[in-house]
């Protein structure tokens, strides 16, 4: 690798962790950026994994350190989202690296709609039914296991209808998205769709960035971060999908 490729790999993993602990989505960068780095599609996405796991882990770390606990509301969603997050990274191994930069592109769209909007917890009483809840978080874990971009802002919007507040949700998506890549990772690794030295460079400016994630959440730093994420997700769901 080119040294210019390594510092944009550890800036650009420094911005995402930071962006992934606030809001999420910051695989939305990391992800285009392995590519442009070199990294084929499906290899770009296991390689992604390795740094989430160590920005989760020290962003869950850093919620903790300031007081902010969530193990009691993460537990309830624990099952659904690593079945689906199973089932998910072993599907999209089948996908060719054409096909799942094509797809990745795609799924861009609608996420960045999603990241427009601040969600909102909604009125006590009137959360899902436990049904409800099961199957909204598979399908959560399921996405999250393929394709990992995005899965923050699915879990911010889906556990804004538990009535959880926004820094408390926070805290459970980063367990929660914790738990999805425990799961994961293994089966890329097993696939070979892991590139290490990326991977690993990539993985400690996510590590860093996950940390002052944390903190800025707590401090209320998510309107700072939010317009940088949506201009991130424009440019480069344009480039993988070849408009540019």
């Amino acid at each position: 690798m080119q040294w210019w490729e390594m510092l944009l790999l550890a800036g650009g993993g420094l911005l995402a962790g930071t962006i992934n602990s606030i809001a999420g989505g910051g695989s939305l960068l990391t992800v285009p950026l392995l590519v442009f780095a070199g990294v084929p599609g499906n290899l770009a996405n296991g390689s992604n994994r390795v740094g989430i796991l160590t920005s989760t882990a020290a962003a869950a770390a850093e919620f903790r350190r300031l007081g902010i606990v969530s193990l009691k509301q993460t537990t309830p969603i624990l099952i659904p989202v690593m079945i689906g997050s199973f089932a998910g990274s072993s599907l999209v191994g089948l996908l060719a690296d054409a096909t799942f930069e094509r797809v990745f592109g795609f799924l861009m769209v609608p996420v960045l709609i999603l990241s427009l909007r601040k969600p909102r917890p909604k009125e006590a009483g009137k959360s899902w039914p436990v049904w409800v809840t099961f199957v909204v978080f598979f399908f959560i874990g399921m996405y999250g296991g393929a394709f990992q971009a995005g899965i923050g802002l699915l879990l911010i919007v889906a556990l804004s209808h538990t009535g959880l507040g926004l820094v408390v949700a926070n805290s459970v998506k980063v367990l929660v998205n914790l738990a999805v890549t425990l799961v994961a990772l293994p089966t890329f690794i097993a696939n070979g769709n892991v590139d290490w030295q990326p991977a690993l460079i990539l993985a400690v400016g996510l590590t860093i960035g996950g940390a002052l994630g944390a903190n800025a959440t707590v401090r209320g730093g998510e309107k700072i971060i939010r317009p940088v994420m949506i201009v991130a997700v424009i440019a480069f769901s344009g480039r993988l999908l070849g408009l540019y």
